[in-house]
Parts: C-alpha cells; sequence; structure tokens
C-alpha cells in the first residue's frame, strides 16, 4: 500500500463502547483499492463491531470512519446502497423465499435484469431448486448461500464480510475464496473478518489481529511473522497469548 493509492476505508480513531464495557477501543486503519484485508480474532475480540461500525450498523462512541470517501456516521444509508455486507449469523428474512429475498435485494439497487441475475446466482450456487423455498425453511448452509448471493449480485467494489464461510461446505469455501480473489484481480476490495487462520495465508494481501478490543499488531504476513519458520497460527497464538494482566494494564492507561 503506497501514499498514492486510492482509500476506501479509512477509520480514525474509532472506538465502540456499551455503557463501561469497550467493545472496540479507538484503532486507526486504512484500506486501499485493490486489497485483500482481513482482521483476525478470537470470538468476542471485537471483529463484528468493528464490521458494524464501518458500515453504519452501529454509531461509534469515538472517532469516526470515511468508506468509498463517504462518512459513516452522517451518511450510512449511502454506504449500505454502495457496498456488499455479509453480516455474522445473520438469516434472509423468513418469509420470503430465496428467490423473492434475491429480487428485494436486487430491486432495492435499482439493479437491471433481476430474473437474471436472481437464476444466476441461485445456479451458481448450486441452489436453483430451492428458489421458491421460503428461507426459514432452507438449511444454514443454504441460507448462508442466499446471504453471499445478496451481496454479490450488484457486483459492488467493496465487501464487507463477517464470518462468509463458517456455514460453508468445502467445495463452496472454496469457490467463494477463487470468486473473491477473481474481485479483488479485477480491482474489487474486500473487508474480511474471520477467525479462520486459512484464510489469511491464501487470500490476504495484509491483516489485522485483534483481542479484546485492543490491535494487537497489523501488515502482511510476512512482516507478522519474527521468523521465516513461524506460522500464522504461531503468529497468532503468540499475538493473542498476551496475558489478560497486559490487556488490563493498557485498558487502565488509558483510562487515565
Amino acid at each position: 500500500m503506497s501514499d498514492n493509492d486510492e482509500m476506501l476505508v479509512e477509520a480514525k480513531d474509532l472506538g465502540k463502547a456499551f455503557g463501561d464495557f469497550v467493545a472496540l477501543h479507538p484503532l486507526n486503519v486504512k484500506v486501499a483499492s485493490g486489497e485483500f484485508f482481513g482482521v483476525f480474532g478470537p470470538n468476542g475480540a471485537g471483529k463484528s463491531t468493528f464490521i458494524k461500525l464501518l458500515t453504519g450498523q452501529l454509531r461509534p462512541t469515538m472517532g469516526g470512519a470515511r468508506v468509498l470517501g463517504i462518512n459513516v456516521r452522517a451518511d450510512p444509508r449511502t454506504v449500505k446502497a454502495n457496498v456488499g455486507i455479509v453480516p455474522e449469523s445473520e438469516s434472509p428474512p423468513s418469509f420470503l423465499t430465496a428467490a423473492e429475498y434475491l429480487e428485494f435485494v436486487a430491486r432495492l439497487r435499482n439493479l437491471e435484469d433481476i430474473e437474471g441475475k436472481v437464476t444466476h446466482w441461485l445456479n451458481w450456487f448450486g441452489i436453483p431448486d430451492k428458489r421458491n423455498t421460503l428461507c426459514k425453511d432452507l438449511s444454514k448452509g443454504q441460507r448462508q448461500k442466499v446471504m453471499l448471493a445478496g451481496a454479490f449480485i450488484h457486483d459492488p467494489k467493496l465487501m464487507f464480510l463477517d464470518e462468509p464461510f463458517v456455514n460453508l461446505d468445502p467445495i463452496y469455501q472454496r469457490k467463494c475464496r477463487e470468486l473473491l480473489m477473481e474481485m479483488v484481480g479485477k480491482g474489487g476490495t474486500i473487508f474480511l473478518c474471520t477467525h479462520i487462520l486459512e484464510v489469511a495465508e491464501r487470500l490476504c494481501t495484509r491483516v489485522a489481529v485483534i483481542d479484546r478490543g485492543h490491535v494487537l499488531a497489523a501488515g502482511t504476513v510476512d512482516e507478522l511473522k519474527n521468523n521465516p519458520d513461524e506460522t500464522l497460527e504461531d503468529v497468532f497464538i503468540r499475538l493473542v497469548g498476551t496475558s489478560f494482566e497486559e490487556i488490563e494494564a493498557l485498558d487502565g492507561t488509558e483510562e487515565e
């Protein structure tokens, strides 16, 4: 990433607290056009909060962010309209069929050839026979496919993905990884939150590791390694293994 790269995501002192609990301590992150940026951390680290702040699903307690040059706090609706989003553990509306949900998303985004796009993505995900099935009657994996199809359907320049592979079988995990790499190869940008370390080594150009709402390290995978023989799993365990006492000490310093 160089100073001349177009910045699609810029977070400045961005943080979120729920009462006395700080879910995400102030952080500064920039993601350039054409990057595959990964945020990694254990469950409860603050990954989902980070994505929700950047996509206008939550209002920050401190700091702010610009996405696609748009002030997220001031205009979250425009941000949501121009990016692709796959939230963690969220399903399409249970009272719509798979096709109806994708048609709804396509109409909301004022797309042309809606039927063609809906059919394409149902076929791509191998669920054309589920087009008239209510989403509540789909399996977890099928609901995840419908959510991903809804994010892909308008060919966004920037995608925010929160644990997108969690309910997919290995075949569709690979298909989606290949599709995301193809999108980046064509100039798209991916912002991914996950705890699957294999994804970082295969896909990400840069990563950030967070735990308990703190950014522990950021850079390329090679930059985060202490030596060439260290695996990403080693890096992750070393960083996330930071003692609770050290995190508490850091929190105490910030509060003073």
